[in-house]
């Protein structure tokens, strides 16, 4: 399993995926229009939930979005180890949350810490974030947490083809807006 870092911001907890994570993945992960968005085939079975834990959710820097309040699992966020552009150091952020806190302003928050996250105790110089053209929900989490458009390209998910943009967020430029 990942190593052991926890992040949190004001209504969640990000923590490393557990095995017993699985039915709360399962019940946002099977949902067709959670899975599409992240580029996933909607999970069969608890089952299937479990396994992308041990083989995805598994990786450094990907965490378990868990609502303070109840304790339960109701997202993933973190980084993809995917890089991109000529940085030195880079990190792609990625994310899915559960319909039913869609609209609250909690991935905003969330991704803002793995910002934080990545810039102040990775040391990363840029992070990247992406969303299908389709998701407009994603694109608005991304432009409230600063990142800047820089290309649109065309990928393929198990849905086939998807128009999709790609933002950076630089050191400098987020350090250069009062944080850090």
């Amino acid at each position: 399993m990942a190593e052991r870092i926890v992040l949190e911001t004001a209504r969640t907890i990000l923590r490393p995926f557990q095995i017993t994570d699985g039915a709360d993945l399962y019940e946002f992960s099977r949902e067709r229009r959670v899975a599409d968005a992240a580029g996933w085939a909607p999970h069969k079975s608890v089952e299937d939930s479990q396994k992308m834990i041990l083989s995805v959710f598994s990786a450094p820097h990907t965490f378990a979005v868990v609502e303070k309040g109840s304790g339960k699992v109701i997202g993933s966020a973190g980084f993809t180890a995917q890089s991109r552009g000529s940085f030195a150091s880079s990190d792609e952020i990625g994310y899915a949350l559960h319909p039913d806190w869609w609209g609250r302003g909690i991935m905003t928050e969330v991704v803002r810490e793995l910002i934080r996250y990545g810039f102040m105790d990775r040391e990363l110089e840029a992070i990247w974030c992406s969303h299908y053209v389709e998701n407009p929900a994603s694109c608005r989490v991304i432009e409230k947490c600063g990142f800047s458009y820089v290309t649109e390209e065309t990928l393929m998910d198990h849905t086939g083809e998807h128009r999709t943009r790609f933002y950076v967020l630089l050191r400098q430029q987020w350090k250069g807006a009062g944080h850090g």
